[in-house]
């Protein structure tokens, strides 16, 4: 698997992640998990960005991933 791969599966379970904390804080009614549901859901985000920098970065930078798009 290549790099490229694992970032873009690394990213792929971010965004799931994300998408799943968020449905847990809708499914609560206990404001202190909603409140640790919303912040975890949010970090996972900034942590999907900085994937998404991080992948865009690599196939900018290394020749061999643009020949694979």
């Amino acid at each position: 698997m290549t790099t490229v791969n694992k970032l873009e599966q690394a990213l792929a379970s971010a965004k799931g992640l994300a998408a799943d904390l968020k449905t847990f804080s809708m499914d609560t009614d206990d404001q202190q998990a909603k409140q640790m549901f919303n912040q975890l859901a949010t970090t996972m985000e900034n942590t999907a960005q900085t994937l998404q920098g991080r992948l865009d970065f690599v196939k900018n930078e290394e020749p061999q991933y643009n020949q694979q798009q």
